[in-house]
């Protein structure tokens, strides 16, 4: 087996500046005393402290949103979406500063990190260009052609109530915030306490760029305090997490028939079919495998390996798993990152102990890495993993990987599909056509070809979500705005009503409107 996994060199001070820290905090709706320290994950040590919210902070939230927002759905969206143009040169401007946030509340590497500004800038500036043409009235057809003249509206829910995830707090705060204050509502945003600061710091830099201060208000605090409030006063409910959370959410807002958007779990798989370009492959799934250390709900879990090639593709991937430079450094040099929260290192382990035991062998890392940091993993690949295994059918949200063989195309679709799960997959091979004839068959929202995620995440245009127990709506592309809208038709009848003109008979009126069906028809009106 290769050397040890070593840290990689760069940068050590894991600390804000107290001011930008209490600049940040300001923007958290809380009126009492309660607070909370978070540690950095790179070295257990203090990073900020948080002031909570309340229930009664919430409800103050809400009531600040709702006087917000009326003013704000006021306005025409080209102008909503002016801080948001902005938003992208800006934050260009003060790009290491956030991925310092970005690191020091996740312990993710920087790399990684800057998939979340990526994501910000991008995602935002899609919709800031798009926003006024999506929301513009639109005419549709009308029941009897040239005589029902019809518009179709859109208007801001009101207020959503957002519950952001901690494994990309930036990217999955602000690139779901920033088209729904587009569609012109307020949003009361719960981030988790551990990485709340990426999402106070880009909401302090949008009230700069000219959104109205009260629009974005942001509760922190235990789930069992704010949770119900938060929910019950939302007219629209955004939450990206677990599928356990996600029904938990689906059941309490079922009563008052609010509508919401769920991103939730997965079980991701990836193919790797016979003709796939060995090495290309092998370091493709490195980064859908270990991006931001497996803690990310379309990273890849399950690795299926045509035989012709899986002795040589999963050696040569074991081997690059072993190399990755593990390091708490605030700058490029490290491949991977540290876990977030203990309890993840505590599932990551168990999930391997558990399959080791029972069978499972051990191809690259498998071990805990206290040296490198208190919440470090190493990169770990694990062969002859079996289905009564907690590995093979559970999300891990780890840096953990199963390899499995396979002879046929067919099998391996079944396998591949053989999951409550189905939020994303990855198809490997030199013939794409034949790639998205595969692709075609996997019961998951994203299928990415020659690439483990980010082809299909990042392209703006197209909608992202979840088959099956991986979530309900989608985000990006027109759906990830127009969801945080109602819909209204509104039609106008002229020169004839729907019903006999003048002394025509009835009898008359149905054989004339019969006919008009066979016209219509004929000239492919409808």
């Amino acid at each position: 087996m290769a050397s040890p996994t070593v840290p990689a060199k760069g940068a050590t001070a894991h600390k804000l500046p107290q001011n930008l820290i209490e600049r940040l905090t300001s923007h958290v709706a809380s009126g009492g005393t309660e607070t909370a320290t978070i540690p950095t994950p790179f070295t257990g040590e203090p990073l900020a402290t948080i002031p909570l919210s309340s229930a009664a902070d919430v409800h103050a939230a809400y009531a600040r949103a709702r006087v917000a927002q009326r003013a704000w759905a006021a306005l025409p969206p080209a102008e909503r979406a002016k801080p948001f143009l902005r938003l992208a040169e800006a934050l260009v401007a003060r790009r290491d500063e956030i991925l310092d946030v970005i690191q020091l509340e996740t312990g993710k590497a920087r790399r990684h990190a800057m998939e979340e500004f990526l994501d910000v800038a991008l995602c935002s500036l899609y919709y800031a260009r798009r926003a006024d043409k999506l929301l513009k009235p639109k005419r549709r057809q009308g029941m009897m052609p040239g005589l029902t003249r019809v518009q179709e509206l859109r208007h801001p829910k009101g207020v959503v109530g957002l519950i952001a995830p901690w494994n990309y707090p930036f990217a999955l705060g602000a690139s779901d915030i920033a088209p729904a204050l587009m569609a012109g509502n307020a949003v009361v945003h719960k981030p988790d306490t551990q990485t709340c600061l990426s999402s106070l710091w880009v909401l302090d830099l949008l009230v700069a760029l000219g959104l109205p201060k009260d629009l974005w208000q942001v509760v922190v605090g235990d789930p069992a305090e704010i949770g119900d409030p938060l929910i019950e006063n939302a007219d629209y409910v955004s939450f990206t997490g677990s599928t356990r959370g996600g029904k938990a959410i689906a059941a309490k807002v079922a009563p008052r028939l609010v509508n919401y958007s769920l991103e939730l779990g997965g079980k991701n798989p990836m193919i790797v079919l016979a003709d796939a370009d060995v090495e290309r492959t092998a370091r493709g799934a490195l980064r859908a495998c270990f991006t931001n250390a497996g803690q990310l709900c379309i990273s890849i879990e399950r690795l299926y390996v045509h035989e012709d090639v899986y002795d040589r593709f999963v050696p040569r991937f074991a081997e690059l798993a072993r190399e990755m430079k593990l390091g708490t450094g605030l700058d490029f040099q490290a491949q991977m990152g540290s876990l977030t929260h203990a309890r993840q290192l505590e599932a990551v382990t168990a999930h391997v102990e558990q399959a080791v035991k029972e069978g499972a062998t051990v191809l690259a890392g498998g071990r805990a890495r206290p040296d490198v940091g208190p919440l470090f993993y190493e990169p770990t690949v694990l062969e002859n993993v079996t289905g009564d295994m907690d590995l093979c059918a559970n999300e891990t949200f780890g840096p953990v990987v199963s390899v499995y063989r396979f002879r046929d195309e067919d099998e391996v679709i079944a396998r591949a599909n053989d999951t409550e799960y189905g939020l994303n997959a990855s198809v490997w091979t030199r013939d794409v056509a034949h790639g998205r004839r595969v692709a075609a068959r996997i019961q998951a929202g994203t299928v990415n070809i020659n690439d483990g995620f980010g082809a299909a995440y990042a392209s703006y245009d197209a909608p992202m979500g979840g088959f099956k127990q991986s979530g309900v709506g989608r985000r990006h592309g027109s759906e990830g705005l127009l969801k945080f809208t109602e819909v209204q038709t509104v039609a106008s009848q002229h020169l004839m009503d729907l019903e006999p003109p003048g002394n025509v008979s009835f009898d008359t009126f149905a054989g004339l409107m019969s006919n008009g069906i066979k016209v219509m028809k004929r000239l492919r009106i409808k």
